[in-house]
């Protein structure tokens, strides 16, 4: 079961997006980054200060008010320097069968190491060995993670649901399962909303 309690420091949501992922989403980002990457997309959620804690079941009950989303994708900021948060986030989500994406600045193969409690090429204060448990949550509850540092002289408006082609669109769950990246390739698989929900 998911904790519903947990807080989340928002920078804010975006419900009906149709660029973070395949259908209609809703969008979640993060308030707090360490990659500071150049000509970054949402400069001012890189500070760690400001955002506005909000729990999970504040974000679950606005994600069902906006009925025409069938995904969710978690942003930032940088979700894995707020993995404990999103990780419940997800989990709840996940048990109401929704489609879940995550953009990170990381790498896969980071944050795996973080997630087993070793040390990782990149970390930070936010992501680190100290946070395997929901760095490693988070993980075990997304569908796909586009990862890599967005990275402006590799920008490409061709790079589907990718700000620079250096990124990866990995399917989690057989990575996980296979141990290595295999990347997602059903460009088209648009996921619907449960009816049950």
């Amino acid at each position: 079961m998911a904790n519903l309690e947990a807080k989340i420091n928002l920078y804010g949501t975006a419900p009906g997006s149709i660029v973070d992922g395949p259908g209609i989403r809703f969008g979640v980002f993060v308030q707090g980054c360490t990659h500071h990457c150049p000509k970054c997309h949402n400069p001012k959620s890189q500070p760690h200060t400001g955002g506005v804690p909000t729990s999970v079941g504040d974000i679950i009950k606005e994600f069902e008010e906006a009925d025409s989303c069938a995904g969710v994708t978690l942003s930032g900021g940088e979700p894995f320097e707020q993995a404990e948060g999103l990780a419940e986030l997800a989990c709840a989500l996940k048990e109401k069968g929704i489609n879940v994406w995550c953009y990170t600045g990381y790498l896969f193969e980071d944050l795996i190491a973080i997630a087993n409690g070793q040390d990782a090429a990149r970390a930070s204060e936010y992501c680190n060995k100290n946070h395997a448990q929901g760095v490693n949550k988070l993980l075990h509850n997304l569908d796909v993670l586009v990862d890599g540092e967005f990275q402006n002289d590799l920008k490409s408006y061709d790079a589907l649901y990718r700000g620079s082609k250096n990124q990866r669109l990995i399917d989690v769950p057989k990575s996980l399962e296979n141990g290595k990246v295999i990347e997602w390739t059903q460009e088209f698989n648009v996921p619907e909303r449960p009816t049950s929900w």
